[in-house]
């Protein structure tokens, strides 16, 4: 089945500006701290339910084909795409060879969406999982599929990775009647930390470096056709051409970018690109599209990294009189609002409330797949989650992030993504007073995950592969219900401990009162 696709919830519930979604952080093998790849996901919606899906390995018999539904209306086939021999197992977004497909929503030129094309984007994911065990021959594949049945999507940057490389990859059809996309794939370098967030990233196109960069033959020639560039090829922009932005667009995706960089290069350095955050285009008009880490990255940083509202930074979002008394980072929509006629906006941060599911996916070479790959996963926002390890190996989806238990509007409290929202919605309106609590069961869990890691790499390496799955399957259900009995525990110990709102506001808030009401509440000397 299509998963619900971040742009369509998004326009059909609340409207362009909340389609902004998803976020994902791209890292190379020798710029982490142990050698893997690591790539991580926010699949921000509002009105989207996380759960975990599973595509089985399986033998085909040849003319098999497989039926692509309307994701709307599923009893209307779309059309049909040719089966191959075999699939491979595919876990969320990661399949059993490691290799790692996520995604980001640009969407670029309305006109350039072709609403009779096959395909949309999480179906050439999910056909590219089942079918490579590679990035670059997942990239080629996605670009031949499209070719074949059709696009039907708007714009989209895919982070396409395996345990050897990492790479960013922007995708958009070529509007109604014309079949296919144009597209371009970069290579990250190994060394490099790269990001994206709703904002086509990918400018000038390295177009003889045959090892670092892949490209649709039409990529520069369509744009001429369309009147969207006339220059001479190495002046050519991927962005410039198929995803002109304003300043509205722009300050709700990069500063993600920015602030993740910022976590990983000197502050100063990413502040001189605040001019370009705030609209001063004429001064600088770009971030980069990778920086190099000052240290090596770890697993964990990238969680951290994907938990970002801006603290610490210019924008922080916990600073100002929209924190509320409780210095929440939690806004609620919409994201724009007016004051006596003038519009205004809100930050958009990496980690927000409307997150069905994140992911940070580890790859490592130098293990066997079913255990060098670890998934990551949990559903609700990351900021308010601990991240359960999920093995690529694995042919059972634990039973809390199973579908069935993570209904849209039935609540399950046998489904993750219930409890997690549970316990998550208790905490945002007293965030400064309760998030102590969460972040002490957090860090106790994410704490016995890693510790616990070693042993499981050591075991599994010791079975034969089926013994493997067998154990894989069992550790992986093993972390879920452990984490769902903590949530279960924090859940009641919230209630407990917060009964009636014990305790008071930050004294920020407490300053702000008194300002706002001089001496009305003011106590004589």
């Amino acid at each position: 089945m299509k998963r619900l696709s971040c742009i369509a919830v998004a326009l059909l519930l609340a409207g362009v500006a909340e389609a902004l979604a998803c976020t994902n952080i791209l890292v190379g093998k020798k710029a982490s701290a142990d050698g893997s790849v690591l790539c991580s996901y926010n699949c921000d919606t509002f009105g989207y339910t996380g759960w975990l899906t599973q595509s089985k390995a399986g033998r085909h018999e040849p003319g098999e084909k497989i039926a692509i539904r309307n994701f709307w209306h599923p009893g209307e086939i779309k059309g049909y795409v040719d089966q191959v021999a075999y699939t491979y197992n595919v876990i969320g977004y990661m399949n059993e060879h490691q290799l790692t497909i996520l995604e980001t929503t640009f969407e670029g030129r309305e006109e350039l969406v072709n609403p009779e094309g096959i395909l949309g984007y999480d179906n050439v994911m999910q056909l590219a999982l089942q079918r490579c065990r590679t990035a670059r021959e997942a990239i080629l594949e996605m670009g031949r599929l499209m070719d074949e049945y059709g696009y039907c999507d708007s714009g989209e940057t895919f982070s396409v990775c395996d345990p050897d490389e990492a790479w960013i990859m922007e995708v958009i059809g070529k509007g109604p009647g014309r079949e296919g996309a144009v597209w371009v794939a970069l290579r990250v370098p190994d060394d490099a930390l790269c990001a994206h967030a709703n904002q086509s990233r990918i400018r000038k196109i390295p177009f003889k470096d045959k090892e670092n960069c892949l490209y649709s033959k039409d990529v520069v020639s369509f744009a001429r056709e369309m009147g969207y560039f006339s220059g001479e090829q190495q002046d050519f922009s991927f962005r410039e051409a198929y995803c002109p932005f304003d300043f509205e667009h722009m300050r709700l995706c990069e500063p993600r970018v920015w602030s993740i960089f910022r976590h990983h290069t000197d502050p100063a350095y990413m502040d001189s690109f605040l001019p370009y955050l705030n609209g001063q285009f004429d001064v600088c008009d770009e971030l980069p599209l990778w920086i190099k880490p000052d240290k090596p990255v770890t697993l964990q940083e990238v969680m951290a990294d994907m938990r970002d509202h801006f603290e610490g930074t210019p924008l922080d979002m916990t600073q100002d009189v929209m924190a509320g008394p409780w210095s929440s980072p939690i806004r609620p929509r919409a994201k724009n609002f007016t004051s006596e006629g003038k519009r205004y906006f809100r930050e958009r941060p990496v980690s927000t409330q409307q997150a069905g599911f994140a992911v940070v996916a580890q790859m490592r070479s130098w293990l066997p797949d079913a255990v060098g790959g670890v998934y990551y996963f949990n559903c609700d926002d990351p900021g308010m989650v601990a991240y359960v390890p999920v093995y690529c190996g694995v042919t059972q989806i634990p039973e809390a992030f199973d579908a069935r238990h993570n209904q849209n509007g039935i609540f399950d409290e046998k489904g993750a993504f219930w409890l997690c929202n549970w316990v998550s919605n208790m905490v945002y309106p007293r965030y400064s007073a309760m998030m102590p609590a969460l972040l002490e069961a957090r860090k106790e869990l994410e704490r016995y995950f890693a510790a616990d890691q070693a042993a499981v790499e050591a075991q599994a390496q010791a079975l034969t592969p089926g013994e493997q799955i067998t154990f894989l399957n069992a550790r992986t259900a093993a972390y879920t219900e452990k984490m769902m009995d903590r949530w279960s525990r924090l859940a009641r110990e919230l209630i407990v401990r917060f009964n009636d709102q014990p305790g008071s506001y930050d004294q920020t808030f407490w300053d702000a009162v008194a300002r706002d009401t001089g001496d009305r509440y003011r106590i004589p000397e």
